[in-house]
Protein backbone atom coordinates (compact mmCIF):
# COMPACT_ATOMS: atom_id res chain seq x y z
CA UNK A 1 0.00 0.00 0.00
CA UNK A 2 1.21 3.49 -0.84
CA UNK A 3 0.02 6.62 0.96
CA UNK A 4 0.53 9.88 -0.92
CA UNK A 5 -0.83 13.39 -1.17
CA UNK A 6 -4.00 13.68 -3.19
CA UNK A 7 -3.93 15.34 -6.59
CA UNK A 8 -7.26 17.04 -7.34
CA UNK A 9 -7.37 16.19 -11.03
CA UNK A 10 -6.01 12.66 -10.67
CA UNK A 11 -7.95 11.65 -7.55
CA UNK A 12 -11.19 13.66 -7.57
CA UNK A 13 -13.28 11.02 -9.34
CA UNK A 14 -12.00 8.11 -7.23
CA UNK A 15 -12.50 10.03 -3.96
CA UNK A 16 -16.03 10.96 -5.08
CA UNK A 17 -16.78 7.29 -5.82
CA UNK A 18 -15.47 6.19 -2.40
CA UNK A 19 -17.48 8.92 -0.66
CA UNK A 20 -20.80 8.49 -2.50
CA UNK A 21 -22.02 5.41 -0.55
CA UNK A 22 -21.43 7.23 2.76
CA UNK A 23 -23.71 9.99 1.50
CA UNK A 24 -26.35 7.99 -0.34
CA UNK A 25 -26.56 4.82 1.77
CA UNK A 26 -25.16 5.61 5.21
CA UNK A 27 -24.74 8.21 7.91
CA UNK A 28 -20.96 8.46 8.03
CA UNK A 29 -21.68 11.72 6.20
CA UNK A 30 -24.62 14.01 6.85
CA UNK A 31 -24.54 15.29 3.29
CA UNK A 32 -27.60 14.24 1.32
CA UNK A 33 -26.26 14.72 -2.21
CA UNK A 34 -23.02 13.08 -3.29
CA UNK A 35 -20.54 15.54 -4.80
CA UNK A 36 -19.54 15.15 -8.44
CA UNK A 37 -15.94 14.29 -9.35
CA UNK A 38 -15.37 17.97 -10.21
CA UNK A 39 -16.78 19.09 -6.86
CA UNK A 40 -14.57 16.58 -5.05
CA UNK A 41 -11.52 17.79 -6.98
CA UNK A 42 -12.33 21.34 -5.87
CA UNK A 43 -12.66 20.17 -2.25
CA UNK A 44 -9.26 18.48 -2.46
CA UNK A 45 -7.65 21.62 -3.87
CA UNK A 46 -9.27 23.95 -1.33
CA UNK A 47 -8.58 21.73 1.69
CA UNK A 48 -4.98 21.01 0.66
CA UNK A 49 -4.15 24.71 0.93
CA UNK A 50 -4.31 24.46 4.73
CA UNK A 51 -4.40 20.79 5.70
CA UNK A 52 -3.12 17.51 4.29
CA UNK A 53 -5.41 15.41 2.07
CA UNK A 54 -3.95 11.93 1.63
CA UNK A 55 -4.94 8.94 -0.49
CA UNK A 56 -3.98 5.28 -0.21
CA UNK A 57 -3.32 3.18 -3.29
CA UNK A 58 -3.66 -0.57 -2.93
CA UNK A 59 -3.52 -3.20 -5.65
CA UNK A 60 -3.54 -0.53 -8.35
CA UNK A 61 -6.68 1.23 -7.06
CA UNK A 62 -7.44 4.14 -4.81
CA UNK A 63 -8.45 2.36 -1.60
CA UNK A 64 -9.27 5.32 0.63
CA UNK A 65 -8.55 8.88 1.62
CA UNK A 66 -8.15 10.98 4.75
CA UNK A 67 -7.82 14.68 5.37
CA UNK A 68 -7.63 17.33 8.02
CA UNK A 69 -9.79 20.42 8.12
CA UNK A 70 -10.70 23.44 10.24
CA UNK A 71 -12.33 22.45 13.53
CA UNK A 72 -14.21 25.72 14.07
CA UNK A 73 -13.94 29.22 12.63
CA UNK A 74 -13.19 31.14 15.84
CA UNK A 75 -9.49 32.03 16.04
CA UNK A 76 -8.76 30.32 19.37
CA UNK A 77 -9.58 26.96 17.74
CA UNK A 78 -6.83 27.31 15.11
CA UNK A 79 -4.62 24.67 16.78
CA UNK A 80 -7.33 22.01 16.49
CA UNK A 81 -8.04 20.06 13.31
CA UNK A 82 -10.94 17.81 12.40
CA UNK A 83 -9.94 14.54 10.76
CA UNK A 84 -11.89 12.34 8.38
CA UNK A 85 -11.20 9.01 6.70
CA UNK A 86 -13.17 7.04 4.10
CA UNK A 87 -12.22 3.61 2.74
CA UNK A 88 -13.63 1.86 -0.30
CA UNK A 89 -15.76 -1.13 0.72
CA UNK A 90 -13.50 -3.54 -1.18
CA UNK A 91 -10.49 -2.48 0.90
CA UNK A 92 -11.91 -2.29 4.42
CA UNK A 93 -10.35 -4.13 7.36
CA UNK A 94 -6.96 -4.25 5.63
CA UNK A 95 -5.19 -1.43 7.45
CA UNK A 96 -5.99 1.32 4.93
CA UNK A 97 -7.68 3.66 7.43
CA UNK A 98 -4.92 3.13 10.00
CA UNK A 99 -2.16 3.83 7.48
CA UNK A 100 -3.90 6.98 6.27
CA UNK A 101 -4.52 8.26 9.80
CA UNK A 102 -0.98 7.55 11.01
CA UNK A 103 0.45 9.60 8.13
CA UNK A 104 -2.19 12.33 8.50
CA UNK A 105 -1.70 12.73 12.25
CA UNK A 106 2.08 12.97 11.83
CA UNK A 107 1.66 15.72 9.23
CA UNK A 108 -0.83 17.63 11.39
CA UNK A 109 1.54 17.45 14.37
CA UNK A 110 4.40 18.72 12.18
CA UNK A 111 2.19 21.64 11.13
CA UNK A 112 1.83 22.62 14.77
CA UNK A 113 -1.69 21.44 15.47
CA UNK A 114 -2.32 20.64 19.13
CA UNK A 115 -5.16 18.12 18.76
CA UNK A 116 -7.22 16.17 16.24
CA UNK A 117 -10.99 15.83 16.58
CA UNK A 118 -13.24 13.23 14.97
CA UNK A 119 -17.03 13.23 14.83
CA UNK A 120 -18.69 9.83 14.41
CA UNK A 121 -22.39 9.28 13.72
CA UNK A 122 -23.57 6.68 16.23
CA UNK A 123 -23.74 3.77 16.37
CA UNK A 124 -20.57 2.94 14.42
CA UNK A 125 -18.46 0.41 16.36
CA UNK A 126 -15.94 0.04 13.52
CA UNK A 127 -15.10 3.73 13.41
CA UNK A 128 -15.11 4.04 17.21
CA UNK A 129 -12.73 1.06 17.42
CA UNK A 130 -10.38 2.53 14.81
CA UNK A 131 -10.19 5.91 16.52
CA UNK A 132 -9.71 4.48 20.00
CA UNK A 133 -7.01 2.09 18.73
CA UNK A 134 -5.17 5.16 17.43
CA UNK A 135 -5.37 6.91 20.80
CA UNK A 136 -8.48 9.04 20.39
CA UNK A 137 -10.57 9.39 23.54
CA UNK A 138 -14.31 10.10 23.74
CA UNK A 139 -15.13 13.65 24.80
CA UNK A 140 -18.87 13.93 24.33
CA UNK A 141 -22.00 13.28 22.31
CA UNK A 142 -24.26 15.66 20.44
CA UNK A 143 -27.69 14.07 20.88
CA UNK A 144 -30.05 13.95 17.90
CA UNK A 145 -27.94 16.50 16.02
CA UNK A 146 -28.50 15.25 12.47
CA UNK A 147 -31.68 14.19 10.67
CA UNK A 148 -31.20 11.77 7.79
CA UNK A 149 -33.16 8.82 6.39
CA UNK A 150 -36.23 9.74 8.42
CA UNK A 151 -34.64 9.74 11.86
CA UNK A 152 -32.40 11.65 14.26
CA UNK A 153 -28.77 10.61 14.73
CA UNK A 154 -26.32 11.24 17.57
CA UNK A 155 -22.73 12.24 16.83
CA UNK A 156 -19.98 11.28 19.24
CA UNK A 157 -16.77 13.27 19.40
CA UNK A 158 -13.31 11.83 19.94
CA UNK A 159 -10.10 13.78 20.45
CA UNK A 160 -6.40 12.98 20.27
CA UNK A 161 -3.56 15.14 21.57
CA UNK A 162 -0.85 15.57 18.97
CA UNK A 163 2.80 15.48 19.99
CA UNK A 164 4.11 19.02 20.21
CA UNK A 165 7.63 18.43 21.51
CA UNK A 166 8.87 21.55 23.29
CA UNK A 167 6.00 23.75 22.12
CA UNK A 168 6.23 27.34 23.31
CA UNK A 169 3.47 29.03 25.26
CA UNK A 170 1.71 30.62 23.53
CA UNK A 171 2.04 28.13 20.71
CA UNK A 172 3.43 29.08 17.32
CA UNK A 173 0.90 29.61 14.54
CA UNK A 174 0.05 26.44 12.59
CA UNK A 175 2.26 26.14 9.52
CA UNK A 176 1.27 25.28 5.96
CA UNK A 177 0.88 21.56 5.27
CA UNK A 178 4.09 19.58 4.88
CA UNK A 179 4.79 16.77 2.46
CA UNK A 180 5.21 13.05 3.00
CA UNK A 181 8.76 11.81 2.44
CA UNK A 182 9.54 10.28 -0.92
Amino acid sequence: MRVRHADPERDGAACAAIYAPAVLEGVASFEERAPSPAEMAERIATTSAGWPWLVAEREGALAGYAYGSRHRTRSAYRWAADVTVYVDAAHRRRGVARALYVALLELLAAQGFHCACAGIALPNPGSVGLHEALGFVPVGVYREIGFKFGRWWDVGWWQKALPAGDAPTPPAEPRPPGRLPG
